[in-house]
């Protein structure tokens, strides 16, 4: 039987311009499209206001007031810390942001990252809640804006993964009693919502605690953001080890690796090495998942941006500049995860 031939593809000039109908549907959106950018330029850049003038942003006919982004960007990206000690943020989101850059590059992938997390995390917290060195205290509930954003994304997925790594192993478990019971975790966990459980760790999980024991709301939030991403990091992790052949686990206990060795030195490298882009997926999800915080009263980015314009009422109409602000950080931050989920791919997919 001949094999038949597949469909010739055209270039994307015979694509777009190939028939008459074809000519004329491309150049009617390539003019809609043409339009609306020059509105959207002409709005955003042109006839916009880029200096804090509140009076000339209400002027008819003006476009974007980029004003209010000059006017509110230290509440907006340090929240309710004060107003005099937001230095001591501005240093703790540089410490954070060094601190990830060079987790990123293999170069600085020795023991002494550790060394130096545990550093950073140290001079953080120090900066942040003061007390010592003759800074005052700042309460955690004044913590907010950028710098909370980026420690509860860092601190939830940090302890989340391990977390995640234990359900998935857990739930592939050959004992029924730790099978049972990772898995009635990551549906119980993955079948509500995170407002639910940020809720349930806010207010519920102080009633299950001994008496007189009252967490800080800080403390609780980052549990209920712990719990909610280690269930979906256990899915991605198990997916990854179902790709693994059986005969890898063969070979390894043919050469004498017990169960432990056989999962950390032979599964699990090669499972996370396949679920690289879901796991950052998952990253990029509970970076953006911050921002729910919000609810049960801490003032992350988002939030900042709400608590800085929403009591004034010269700065309260232009919210929408402010939000387009606020998706230029996070478009910024997950972009620049989304092109280093593509660096890891190719370095991980690349011959030895």
């Amino acid at each position: 039987m001949s094999r038949q031939a597949a469909p010739a593809t055209g270039s994307w000039a015979s694509d777009l311009w190939g028939t008459p109908w074809r000519a004329a549907l491309s150049a009617a959106l390539g003019a809609g499209m043409l339009w609306l950018g020059w509105q959207l330029a002409e709005w955003a850049v042109w006839d916009a206001v880029f200096h804090a003038d509140a009076d000339l942003c209400r002027r008819p006919g003006q476009g974007a007031c980029w004003g209010v982004v000059a006017e509110k960007a230290r509440p907006i990206l340090w929240g309710r810390f004060p107003y005099e000690a937001q230095w001591r943020s501005a240093l703790s989101t540089v410490i954070l942001l060094v601190l990830l850059g060079a987790s990123a590059w293999p170069g600085f992938w020795r023991r002494s990252l550790v060394l130096a997390w545990a550093v950073g995390w140290i001079a953080f917290a120090v900066l942040m809640h003061g007390g010592v060195a003759g800074l005052s205290v700042v309460d955690t509930g004044r913590w907010g804006g950028l710098t909370l954003t980026l420690m509860l994304a860092c601190l939830a997925l940090s302890l989340a993964l391990p977390l995640g790594v234990a359900l998935a192993l857990g739930r592939r478990s050959h004992w029924p009693v730790v099978r049972t019971v990772c898995t009635t975790y990551i549906e119980l966990v993955r079948g509500v919502p995170l407002i639910s459980v940020l809720f349930m760790a806010t207010f519920m999980l102080p009633l299950v605690l001994p008496q007189g024991w009252r967490p800080d709301v800080l403390l609780r939030v980052l549990v209920g953001l712990v719990m909610f991403a280690a269930a979906y990091l256990a899915e991605v992790v198990r997916g990854g080890l179902q790709s693994v052949p059986r005969g890898q686990v063969e070979a390894a206990q043919a050469l004498g690796l017990g169960p432990w060795q056989v999962q950390a030195t032979v599964v699990l490298p090669q499972a996370l090495r396949a679920v690289v882009p879901s796991l950052m997926n998952s990253v990029i999800g509970t970076l953006k998942d911050s921002s729910l915080v919000t609810v049960v009263g801490l003032y992350e980015l988002t939030g900042a941006l709400s608590l800085a314009l929403g009591g004034d009422p010269v700065w309260r109409p232009f919210y929408l500049e402010g939000y387009l602000f606020i998706s230029a950080v996070y478009f910024t931050l997950c972009f620049s995860l989304s092109r280093y989920s593509r660096w890891v791919e190719a370095r991980v997919a690349s011959p030895l």
